[in-house]
């Protein structure tokens, strides 16, 4: 077990906790030194837990207190799944709030993207600093055709056994698919305390409230003073690239990192520069 002292240095060995507020128990796994201000994990779509790319927690793990968790509905966490980001950003807060922190990092990959935008717009003396990958902004131009883009790339995998997410998250170039086949790997690292997998359901709800999130009216980003670093692909099919350099042009002094010959998972293809850059940014 890689532990540091009695630190927990590595995803895979990270126990799952539960805590229960308003109602619903959240799942979660934290690691990573505690004290300073906790980064929190704000998951994609149809994903656990067990979805995080443990080249990009582990390095980040090592200076911070990392917290990962399961929204109400998803995974190990009870409840039903909001068909909203709204209410997914308002379950995101009364989990936060009930481990008790006052001031935490958000780091947010698509969906949680979506979610951490409307919970730092909600409460912004929560959030210190903001790391947005693979999103976009509320009423973002072609947000709301993530759905058709899901369900064929679903049924593209199916047809070959292989994981959606090798569909959805790389180019299918021989880069992007060794990443892809690699990122795959990476994430059957933990072998024991699996989350539960995430249902039919709950993807077609979260895939509704995305489809809401494209289609709302947008927000005011220039209200938020939080540093911000903004990464993706420069061939992201799920939440087209351009709205990466549309949340840089409307969050004030915000960061852009677009990685070449990448998609939705760039970051997950880039793990080491990302993961580097991530940590300077943080530490700053």
């Amino acid at each position: 077990m890689s532990t540091h002292g009695n630190v927990i240095t590595s995803y895979k060995d990270a126990p799952t906790r539960t805590v229960t507020a308003g109602g619903v128990t959240y799942a979660y796994r934290e690691l990573g030194p505690k004290g300073g201000v906790p980064v929190v994990f704000f998951v994609h779509l149809a994903a656990n837990l067990d979805n995080w790319d443990p080249r990009i927690i582990d390095p980040l793990a090592r200076q911070h207190h990392v917290v990962t968790f399961d929204n109400r509905g998803v995974g190990a966490s009870s409840g039903r799944v909001p068909d909203s980001v709204e209410a997914m950003a308002d379950d995101a807060y009364t989990f936060v709030t009930a481990l008790g922190f006052d001031e935490i990092d958000v780091f947010a990959f698509s969906l949680g993207g979506f979610v951490a935008q409307d919970l730092v717009m909600k409460h912004p003396a929560l959030v210190r600093k903001l790391v947005l990958t693979g999103t976009g902004p509320k009423g973002g131009k072609g947000i709301d055709k993530v759905v058709g883009v899901t369900y064929r790339d679903i049924l593209r995998a199916t047809a070959t056994r292989a994981d959606p997410k090798e569909f959805l998250f790389f180019n299918r170039d021989a880069d992007g698919k060794a990443a892809g086949r690699a990122f795959i790997q990476r994430l059957a690292e933990r072998t024991t305390d699996r989350d539960e997998p995430v249902s039919v359901p709950t993807l077609r709800t979260q895939l509704k409230a995305i489809k809401k999130w494209g289609l709302s009216s947008p927000d005011n980003l220039a209200t938020i003073t939080q540093p911000t670093l903004i990464a993706n692909g420069d061939n992201d099919r799920m939440v087209p690239s351009v709205l990466s350099e549309d949340l840089h042009r409307r969050i004030p002094d915000s960061e852009l990192i677009i990685y070449p010959g990448s998609g939705h998972g760039g970051i997950f293809q880039f793990h080491d520069e990302f993961a580097t850059a991530a940590a300077e940014f943080l530490a700053r």
